[in-house]
């Protein structure tokens, strides 16, 4: 690991799993400096679950800035990051994909439905299944196969004991008819 994903990896670390922690500061690098972006992502494979979370966290707020530069990682977002077994990065993944959908190819974006209907069809997160469900249900307006698809695993969140995840549901069975 070199000094500089060390500094990023060690600012993203410690507190409450639940808080920011330093991560503001982190994005604000990143965006002051694009060559550290590769940094923030090399925080992925860092052994820190609370550092995932947070690197999770800040490809978010740089993506949202500056969507096209995500693009620099996405094969490894979706093949590497992707292998994740973590919540955060799952329900990430479903955001920046939606954020970088008009910058993806046609292979990407195939392999961005891939990830988001096998995290819907089997993850229990309800953060992983209310963006999976938001996201690919906005993507299957001009894909009616991807809608056919969705309509009965929708239907089965329906009837999930969390009420984000069934009212989630219902709302987005009705969008889509």
């Amino acid at each position: 690991m070199n000094a500089e994903v060390k500094e990023f990896e060690d600012m993203l670390t410690g507190g409450h799993s639940n808080s920011l922690g330093r991560t503001l500061e982190v994005v604000d690098a990143v965006l002051a400096d694009r060559s550290r972006h590769r940094d923030l992502y090399q925080c992925y494979f860092s052994e820190d679950e609370v550092v995932r979370l947070r690197v999770s966290n800040a490809m978010k707020r740089v993506t949202i800035e500056h969507p096209d530069w995500a693009m620099d990682f996405m094969d490894g977002l979706q093949s590497d990051v992707a292998a994740i077994d973590q919540a955060s990065t799952q329900w990430t993944l479903a955001l920046l994909f939606d954020l970088t959908r008009d910058l993806l190819s046609d292979e990407q974006k195939s392999r961005a439905i891939e990830i988001m209907q096998r995290n819907l069809a089997n993850h229990d997160d309800w953060i992983v299944l209310n963006n999976s469900m938001k996201v690919l249900a906005k993507w299957s307006v001009d894909q009616p196969e991807l809608g056919a698809w969705l309509k009965p695993h929708l239907q089965r969140h329906s009837h999930d004991a969390r009420k984000s995840v069934s009212g989630r549901a219902e709302k987005l069975l009705l969008e889509l008819g």
